[in-house]
């Protein structure tokens, strides 16, 4: 272990540019609920076990539609834990790593808690693929405007599962929605996503001879986005290597990178300390 850890390190020194990837189960070890399967997602939210709703489930626009309240129950509970929520102590390494690569890196993730700005870095340099729960939008307009909510946008009766304040659309006054892409989801409003990845594009750029580092973060294989982006990412570059950190699915071929099986704060006390 302490070899593969050794090679790791080595290999961090020796990038240029850092792009860190990061999927749920970065979050975990910060104490957000772990909704791997129906049972993890009911243990957060009992509620919705009565209704015998998954996480698939709520994670559909069509609640807006249907039973705003419900669905605004769901979304503020969240938006409020996130923001209530202190990030754990990996992300503070990855900013001091960061730092000492001249700043020169790209976050990369699906995970829409906002958690890495609320840390410090640089909301230039962040694409959350997923989008942000800290943003809403019209439910009718997927071009109209996007604004930012604040802790106080959303108000639920805990007991009950409803929300009793939801916000609006300042434009034409109907219910709005989290600008998050949702599963079966032809309203997401992709203009901030777009730009985001406008300016990843944009750093790319600027580092087309450098040596990469990717330093991948709790990305699980239900929805595998994030792990999809390393592997082709690594498959397309001769200059990059992968790091995959992950208690449950860690395995990566020798081709691509390294894995370590452990959780995102291990592994990056591990790799950084």
């Amino acid at each position: 272990m302490q070899e593969k850890i050794d090679k790791i390190k080595k290999i961090i020194v020796e990038a240029d540019a850092v792009i860190i990837t990061a999927g749920a189960g970065m979050g975990v070890d910060s104490g957000l609920p772990d909704f791997r399967g129906d049972l993890g997602f009911w243990r957060a939210y009992p509620l919705l076990r009565d209704k015998n709703l998954s996480f698939e489930d709520m994670a559909n626009p069509q609640w807006f539609f249907d039973d705003p309240r419900l669905a605004w129950a769901f979304y503020g509970h969240r938006l409020n834990l996130y923001k209530n929520t202190e990030p754990h102590e990996g992300f503070r390494l990855l900013l001091d790593l960061v730092k000492s690569k001249n700043e020169n890196y790209f976050v990369y993730t699906s995970n829409v808690d906002g958690h890495f700005a609320k840390v410090g870095f640089n909301k230039d340099k962040i694409y959350e693929v997923h989008g942000s729960i800290h943003h809403a939008q019209c439910i009718h307009n997927d071009d109209g405007m996007i604004w930012s909510m604040c802790e106080s946008s959303v108000e639920v009766d805990e007991a009950k599962f409803i929300a009793t304040k939801m916000p609006v659309c300042p434009e034409c006054g109907c219910v709005s929605r989290p600008n998050i892409m949702m599963f079966y989801d032809h309203e997401f409003n992709s203009k901030r996503t777009l730009a985001q990845h406008k300016r990843y594009e944009a750093w790319l750029e600027q580092n087309k001879d450098s040596r990469f580092v990717i330093i991948e973060l709790g990305a699980g294989l239900a929805v595998p986005t994030i792990r999809n982006f390393g592997e082709k990412f690594v498959k397309r570059s001769e200059k990059a290597t992968l790091i995959r950190i992950n208690p449950r699915d860690s395995y990566i071929s020798e081709y691509i990178g390294i894995s370590l099986k452990c959780g995102a704060l291990d592994g990056l006390r591990q790799i950084l300390c």
